[in-house]
């Protein structure tokens, strides 16, 4: 059983890492599959994607069909964010971000929605 375990945790470490692709999937986009303990803030932060936890919402705004609430994505869930998004855009991202209140489960916020509108 320990055995398992192990392996199950190296499997996971292991999967952490190669979870960023460090090619962009185009000229435009770069994908990210979400590992179990993932948040927005913590994927924007991962220098493969902004190396800035403040444009999460970035990657909210470019998924907006994928994720409904931004306080919830899944393990498997692949992501898409913008390689070269305009300096209004992370402007924008940066000022929802630090306007945003507190995370609550299963609640779009008013305004996560007035971001997503932009």
């Amino acid at each position: 059983m320990r055995s398992q375990k192990r392996a199950e945790e190296a499997r996971l470490a292991a999967e952490k890492t190669v979870a960023a692709d460090p090619a962009p999937a185009s000229t435009a986009s770069r994908q990210y599959r979400v590992v179990k303990g993932d948040n927005l803030w913590d994927v924007s932060a991962k220098p493969s994607i902004y190396n800035n936890p403040y444009q999460w919402p970035l990657i909210y705004k470019a998924n907006s069909d994928k994720i409904k609430d931004a306080d919830l994505i899944y393990p498997g869930q692949s992501l898409r964010g913008d390689t070269a998004p305009s300096s209004a855009q992370i402007k924008a991202a940066v000022s929802h971000t630090r306007s945003h209140r507190a995370w609550s489960l299963s609640t779009v916020e008013s305004t996560d929605k007035a971001f997503l509108a932009q």
